[in-house]
């Protein structure tokens, strides 16, 4: 059977089907009341016939324009002044959509009314029938429009991470081409196209595709799996495959860091899917550890001032926690030992910190006269 033949066959049935039969009828009759002199045909159908469809198509498109315009300045109104804002987005959406199949509505029973070819009356039907589901896909896909802005959107801004900011466009562009595909499909299964030969084509070029950027993919994947999993988020400094620095940017292809050194680097996101990933901001607390060596000649009293003046410095400085510790732990070989131990806030950069603590250790120390060691040997000879 050609292809010809399948598309008169399904409009046949469209037309067997309409479920505007009775309206046509009506307007049929309407068409029979009129005067006897309109009843001489043109082009196959009475000039009476030919007045109304022109008039039932002139006021589907006013009432269509009309509606429209009540929907717009009317009914938005009432949905402001209600408590969601889901009504408001639906309306705003659908609008269009609604005035257009009142407006088709219309011109398709006016239409239907009239007789011509058999050829001509099969090309009507699958346009009107094409129209429908145009219409129908044109408001799935803005319907999902309004739930995505409503329930989707709110959260992805509430979220600290980008990469649900950049992956929610691209979801919202599936959903739709995936409802227009699948409008397309049933339209050409419908006009009498092999659909199933068309779908294993797109199979098998999908294939193809996806064998040829497998690499793509996996970068994908891994970026979907940071914004499921969320090891890290922008702001925090990681350690990954040898790389140490604070996140700047997250991608769906790759995610940038700023090294300690200020380099840029770029890594793809395939790297996060199968290598650990070390969290240093996700630590409760930076811990510094510092060991003073001072010369034995330093004395009791000198070694206790040297103490004092640690926990000093360390209750001065507001960027790091009041749990230090401070303890005279060894006997070296050529010094004395003093071990400084403090955690820097959460809040605070730790390279800042430590070099304000250092340099104040360093600026004491040399007032008070406390010495810092290095090693040293001391060779006695015995003389004969």
């Amino acid at each position: 059977m050609s292809t010809t033949d399948s598309t008169a066959i399904v409009a046949e049935k469209i037309a067997t089907a309409n479920p505007f039969i009775a309206e046509k009828q009506v307007l049929q009759k309407l068409a029979d009341t009129l005067p006897n002199f309109l009843q001489n045909e043109f082009l196959g159908n009475p000039y009476s016939y030919w007045i109304v469809a022109i008039v039932g198509i002139l006021l589907s498109v006013v009432i269509a324009k009309v509606m429209y315009w009540i929907i717009s300045n009317i009914i938005k109104k009432f949905t402001a002044k209600t408590k969601t804002n889901l009504d408001d987005l639906l309306i705003e959406k659908l609008e269009g959509p609604v005035a257009f199949a009142i407006g088709l509505f219309g011109v398709w029973i006016s239409t239907d009314m009239l007789h011509f070819s058999k050829g001509f009356d099969t090309f009507l039907h699958v346009i009107f029938y094409i129209a429908t589901l145009v219409n129908i896909a044109w408001s799935s896909t803005r319907l999902i429009d309004a739930l995505i802005d409503e329930y989707i959107v709110p959260l992805t801004e509430k979220s600290q991470s980008d990469l649900d900011d950049q992956v929610l466009p691209i979801v919202r562009k599936a959903l739709k081409i995936t409802v227009w595909i699948i409008a397309i499909i049933i339209g050409l299964s419908n006009a009498g196209y092999d659909v199933g030969a068309l779908v294993t084509g797109l199979g098998i070029g999908g294939l193809a595709f996806a064998l040829a950027a497998q690499d793509s993919m996996k970068n994908l994947f891994g970026g979907i799996t940071i914004f499921t999993d969320k090891p890290f988020k922008l702001k925090d400094r990681i350690i990954v495959a040898g790389t140490d620095g604070v996140v700047e940017e997250i991608g769906i292809r790759s995610t940038r860091l700023r090294t300690l050194m200020g380099r840029r680097v770029t890594i793809p996101n395939s790297i996060f899917s199968n290598t650990g990933i070390e969290n240093v901001t996700s630590e409760p607390l930076f811990k510094v550890v510092i060991n003073l060596g001072l010369t034995y000649d330093t004395g009791y009293g000198k070694m206790k001032e040297a103490m004092d003046t640690l926990k000093d410095i360390a209750e001065k400085n507001d960027g790091i926690e009041k749990n230090y510790v401070v303890s005279f732990n060894k006997f070296m070989d050529s010094s004395l030992n003093i071990e400084f131990s403090y955690f820097i806030k959460k809040d605070k950069l730790p390279p800042v910190v430590q070099t304000q603590m250092n340099m104040e250790i360093l600026r004491q120390f040399e007032e008070r006269g406390l010495n810092f060691a290095y090693p040293t040997r001391t060779v006695y000879q015995k003389s004969i």
